[in-house]
């Protein structure tokens, strides 16, 4: 007979049962088809994972160790306490931070009802509000800082016109706290909008039409179901936003990058000094970007956690 090695299980007697040996070699091939398997899978993404790897892996690791790094080469937290312990350095963070929380939460405030309006808007009416949305979070850097001077600027189309009405009215200048945040209004809120508009759709109409049922009114349905769905999505693009707009540097070097008294200091423009300076201005610089990585870290985390809640409604 021939033999059948691994193909054939043999058969014998234990104890007045019959005992079946199963082929072993069949362990390797499912081993070499599970390897091929996900070869497979994962072969498409690794152009990917090359790009991740060269563009985000490995300067994110060059930054942080540029951070430590000393005069001689060595680690050291020099960096770190110098950096930390200039006023104009911790004014930058703070105001960064100031900035990022103002124009997250007044997305959120004027963002939050819009996005639900257009949501329950016709379809004509729907696609022209996100065809405006589009433009206005896409246009941004030098270009909304030409369009933010030509508009609110000293001698800006609205602020001549309000004047020539007898207006007294002063337009804030571009290299404030508050010309910063309006700039950053135009193209963070419709941003925020996009962002939360398909999680409008989460609360259906059939829910209102059952609580109006129950003789429930609007404001109790908003209060126990409405409001606590869409919290967790609106806090979610509250995070981007407020992380976006700490990380923003075309449009904040275009309206206060150049102004040479330096009214607001913002971290993305003190990494832009700390490198035109050539006493250690590479690892102050290095240190701030490792900040805003540490801040983009614990935004992300932080929308991770606030998502999985989300989506804990519809599990």
């Amino acid at each position: 007979m021939p033999d059948a090695g691994s193909r054939t299980a043999s058969i014998g007697l234990e104890g007045g049962r019959a005992v079946t040996a199963r082929p072993t070699a069949g362990a390797p091939r499912s081993v070499r088809a599970t390897a091929a398997r996900i070869a497979g899978d994962w072969l498409p993404a690794v152009p990917l994972l090359i790009l991740a790897v060269l563009l985000l892996v490995l300067p994110t690791a060059v930054v942080v160790l540029q951070s430590f790094r000393g005069e001689t080469g060595g680690i050291t937290l020099a960096n770190w306490a110098e950096t930390l312990s200039r006023k104009s350095d911790r004014r930058a963070i703070a105001t960064s931070l100031e900035l990022g929380a103002l124009v997250g939460t007044i997305s959120l405030l004027i963002g939050a009802p819009l996005a639900w309006a257009i949501s329950r808007a016709l379809p004509a009416a729907r696609t022209a509000w996100l065809s405006l949305l589009n433009v206005g979070a896409n246009f941004g850097g030098i270009g909304l800082a030409f369009a933010y001077t030509a508009v609110l600027g000293t001698y800006g189309m609205v602020t001549l016109a309000l004047q020539r009405l007898g207006l007294p009215f002063t337009p804030p200048p571009s290299t404030s706290f508050t010309g910063l945040a309006m700039a950053y209004f135009y193209t963070n809120i419709p941003l925020f909008i996009l962002l939360t508009l398909p999680a409008m759709h989460t609360v259906r109409d059939d829910w209102m039409e059952a609580a109006e049922v129950c003789s429930a009114t609007r404001f109790q349905f908003w209060r126990h179901v409405g409001i606590p769905i869409l919290t967790p999505f609106l806090l979610a693009g509250w995070v981007l936003i407020f992380t976006w707009t700490v990380g923003i540097y075309g449009l904040a070097y275009a309206l206060a990058g150049s102004a040479p008294a330096a009214p607001v200091r913002l971290m993305t423009l003190q990494i832009g000094i700390a490198l035109n300076q050539s006493a250690n201005g590479q690892q102050r610089a290095a240190v701030m970007a490792a900040i805003l990585l540490i801040i983009a870290t614990v935004s992300l985390v932080t929308y991770r956690i606030i998502l999985r809640r989300a989506t804990r409604w519809f599990s």
